[in-house]
């Protein structure tokens, strides 16, 4: 977890909307249920990413039209893309790999 989110996430809001999230779907992995799997969440995702910028933007990060229920599986998925992979040439420079 990022530093500056870490409040965020142990707050009362938060716990409080994801709890009622979680009910709300069923505790299911909204992916999997939408491919005929039955997994239980474990994440409440958002869709938006939480960035420093929009912390505090209940719109964001309270909006239960932007949360989704995901397995581990899902959710590292998701974060999978958001992975850069570098690599050093001969000379010292660093450079970013598609």
């Amino acid at each position: 977890m990022k530093p500056w989110a870490e409040a965020f996430y142990k707050s009362p809001q938060w716990k409080a909307c994801r709890a009622g999230y979680m009910k709300r779907v069923g505790g299911l992995c909204e992916r999997c249920w939408e491919k005929g799997r039955i997994r239980p969440a474990v994440i409440v995702h958002h869709k938006v990413y939480i960035t420093p910028d929009n912390i505090h933007d209940p719109s964001v990060t309270l909006n239960h039209a932007n949360l989704e229920a995901l397995c581990r599986e899902c959710h590292e998925a998701e974060h999978r893309h958001d992975a850069r992979r570098y690599t050093v040439d001969a000379m010292g420079r660093v450079e970013v790999l598609e």
